[in-house]
Order: structure tokens, then C-alpha cells, then sequence
């Protein structure tokens, strides 16, 4: 008959101990800490990319409102198009048909912090200008 001190038929039945679970902790505690600033950072970064795309969005709208309305027309519209709302959601009001997943107004078609101004001739054919929250001009 093999003989087992006491100390080993008690670990065999209650699993770790304190300081095992207490070093799982602290592992879990410095990979948590490590991996928080790369998901916030990727977050900022994407939705970077989203309004970058979203004004590239705007600017294929333009130009495919340029191309069915017609340069006179599209000209005259862009210029005067509904006095009741501001001049950067009229244009958009304009373009939205035009605009792939497009949002009711312009504000709410960006990503929160971002903004979009639409140039003052369509005919020229400018790109929109995008800025962040911080209100620093995005090149894209």
C-alpha cells in the first residue's frame, strides 16, 4: 500500500492554490493593460478611415449629380437650392440621392466629431473638405 502525506490528498481535492490564482490575476491584470491603448488607438484610426471614405462617398455623389443634372443646372441648383436649411446640408440634400448608404442630413452621414463642407462650386469640381474634432483639416 503506497502511503500519501496528508499535505498531498488535500491538494489532489481542492484544485490552485491562493498564489496560483493570485499570479492568473496579475498575468490577466498586465495583458489587459498592454492590449486597452492598441484597441482605443484602432478604434481612433478607423473611424478615421470612415470619414476619409465617407467624404470620398460625397465627392463620387457630386460628380454623379454633375453628370444626370447637367454643368448649367447643376451650377444654378447648387447655388440656390432650399433657403430653409443650412448651405452644407442643402448641397447635400442636393447630392444624396447620389450618395451610397447616405443619411438624412450630413451631420449624422459622418462619424461623431467629424465634418464635411461641401466646396462652393460644383462646377469646378473641388474635393470636400473633411475636418476632425479638433477641427484640423483632414488631407485625403
Amino acid at each position: 500500500m503506497k502511503m500519501t502525506s496528508k499535505f498531498e490528498s488535500k491538494r489532489s481535492r481542492w484544485g490552485f492554490s491562493m498564489v496560483e490564482m493570485i499570479a492568473c490575476v496579475a498575468i490577466l491584470g498586465i495583458i489587459s493593460f498592454l492590449a486597452i491603448p492598441s484597441l482605443t488607438r484602432m478604434r481612433g484610426e478607423s473611424e478615421r478611415n470612415l470619414a476619409i471614405a465617407r467624404a470620398e462617398a460625397l465627392n463620387m455623389g457630386m460628380s454623379t449629380y454633375l453628370q444626370v443634372v447637367g454643368r448649367s443646372q447643376a451650377a444654378t441648383n447648387w447655388g440656390t437650392a432650399n433657403p430653409s436649411l443650412t448651405e452644407n446640408n442643402r448641397r447635400y440634400a442636393l447630392i444624396q440621392p447620389y450618395v451610397a448608404y447616405s443619411e438624412s442630413s450630413i451631420t449624422l452621414f459622418l462619424p461623431q466629431g467629424y465634418t464635411a463642407n461641401l466646396p462652393r462650386s460644383i462646377t469646378a469640381m473641388t474635393k470636400t473638405e473633411l475636418r476632425d474634432a479638433s477641427n484640423l483639416q483632414i488631407f485625403y
